[in-house]
């Protein structure tokens, strides 16, 4: 018994270190593929930890949705979507995913 939770508590850290080097790794990522206007909203990527989990956020949170996916313009038209969330989000998921893997040896 002492021995199974001996590597349930290492499989639990090696785990919360993939997570928050998975999360540095994608904040990094979106602060280098955001659009970049006056460069202060790529460089408003943060990591905090919740929990267990790690969430990567965006200070400027109120651009995050109109520049994914687009939006509508005052007088009409709209302003073309900049995807650059999604693919960063499917690379770490799959980096993750690869990593737990590793780590627990499956």
């Amino acid at each position: 018994m002492q021995e199974l939770n001996r590597y349930a508590q290492l499989a639990r850290e090696n785990v919360e270190e993939l997570a928050e080097r998975t999360a540095n790794e994608g904040a990094t990522t979106l602060k280098s593929t955001s659009p970049q206007r006056s460069g202060k909203y790529a460089k408003s990527w943060r990591v905090k930890k919740v929990g267990t989990s790690f969430v990567i956020y965006n200070t400027k949170y109120q651009l995050t949705h109109l520049l994914e996916k687009g939006h509508a313009k005052v007088n009409g038209g709209r302003v073309a979507a900049i995807p650059h969330i999604r693919p960063v989000e499917q690379a770490a998921i799959e980096q993750f995913v690869n990593g737990l893997n590793e780590v627990l040896g499956g």
